[in-house]
């Protein structure tokens, strides 16, 4: 935490921003403005020269293939993001934010690319889209079930450096050994929008309790999202019977 603020590093939002995951980041300046703390939004654009390794946490959306090759090449310069990670820092990449943190993605044209290599996970093309409601049980403590919406056609493999996010109850996940997602650290990742962290509260005070070092007191659950992971429950109750 940097003086009385946290300074929350939205990177590549015009590169990494196609499916609204900048809202992540809202949801993280509203919730330490709920217990008095304050927040600065640090943005990072393709067009500035690197990523300040100074930020307490960083939040990495989803692209197409194009963007991410791009957002690959961005960030090694300067290697502002990669020292943050090797300090602790938190960082949450969504869906191409994933394949662009770990070991290497394939694009849509058969070529292979280098990723930052900060999760050990790699992304070929699957056979078919990945999209719809996905569920899992989250194997970080105290966060319990995670709800999004993937939107995805890649299929990640996890390496031994990395374990998933979550066990997945309904959906696709990464398309293997019913994994989503992957942490390394304090780095996590998901194919899961929605965006992740309105849906998902636990997760994001989990990442900002990483970001300050110290806990947070609870808040409650507004009523709609009480209602909203209600729902989904009973979806996902109905659909393993």
């Amino acid at each position: 935490m940097t003086g009385e603020r946290v300074r929350i590093a939205l990177v590549l939002p015009d590169l990494l921003g196609t499916y609204g995951d900048r809202g992540n980041a809202i949801v993280l300046a509203q919730r330490l403005r709920w217990r008095g703390i304050g927040s600065e939004l640090v943005t990072v654009l393709s067009s500035d020269d690197a990523v300040p390794e100074d930020c307490d946490l960083y939040l990495i959306g989803g692209g197409e293939d194009v963007a991410q090759v791009a957002a690959v090449r961005f960030l090694r310069r300067g290697g502002g993001l990669t020292r943050a990670v090797q300090q602790g820092v938190p960082v949450l990449g969504i869906c191409g934010g994933l394949q662009v943190l770990g070991t290497g993605f394939v694009t849509g044209d058969g070529q292979r690319h280098e990723g930052l290599g900060l999760v050990d996970a790699s992304t070929e093309p699957g056979k078919g889209r990945a999209i719809g409601e996905v569920t899992t049980q989250s194997t970080l403590g105290g966060v319990g079930m995670l709800t999004g919406f993937e939107n995805h056609l890649g299929r990640t493999t996890l390496g031994p450096g990395s374990h998933a996010l979550g066990r997945v109850v309904r959906g696709t996940g990464n398309g293997h050994d019913e994994a989503e997602g992957a942490v390394t650290g304090h780095v996590i990742c998901t194919y899961m929008h929605g965006p992740v962290l309105a849906r998902n509260p636990k997760l994001a005070d989990l990442l900002l309790e990483w970001a300050i070092g110290e806990p947070l007191e609870p808040l409650p659950d507004p009523p709609e999202l009480k209602a909203l992971r209600t729902e989904r429950t009973r979806v996902h109750v109905r659909n393993r019977k």
